[in-house]
């Protein structure tokens, strides 16, 4: 049991530095992201607001992820929110191979195929972290999940 915990302890710093970098990166590089945000056929209308709320809803993600009573929910936004943006991708890149990564850092290094790779292989992650919250003994007990 404890090498379950550890290994969740491990998947929620995982998702709190994907989340805290992917947000500030975005912050960082505001003018950036907004714009290339604006090359995508889907997004262009609404560039504007969508470079304000990603950041925003990332930030909102790690703070959940921070807190014993919202870490299971943080994980459960983690797997929604790279779902959303994994299928988006798909979708994207389905119509066109022109369209620039308004990921940020060293996120933007990465081709598509590794991109969605990455999505996917965090998705995976979180759904093996809700798993291991739900078979956590201590959590049906107290009420925590005994990680600070």
């Amino acid at each position: 049991m404890r090498a379950k915990r550890i290994t969740l302890q491990i998947i929620y710093i995982l998702f709190l530095a994907l989340w805290a970098y992917a947000a500030f990166s975005k912050i960082f590089e505001y003018e950036i992201f907004k714009y290339q945000l604006g090359k995508s056929p889907l997004l262009a209308p609404v560039n504007g607001i969508m470079a304000i709320m990603i950041p925003f809803i990332e930030l909102v993600i790690v703070a959940m992820l921070l807190f014993d009573k919202t870490k299971k929910r943080g994980l459960q936004a983690s797997a929604l929110l790279l779902t959303i943006f994994t299928v988006y991708l798909i979708g994207i890149l389905s119509f066109s191979k022109d369209i620039p990564c308004s990921c940020g850092g060293l996120l933007s290094t990465l081709t598509w195929t590794q991109h969605v790779f990455l999505n996917i292989s965090f998705i995976v992650m979180a759904v093996f972290g809700l798993i291991f919250e739900k078979k956590d003994p201590q959590k049906n007990f107290t009420g925590k999940t005994g990680i600070a």
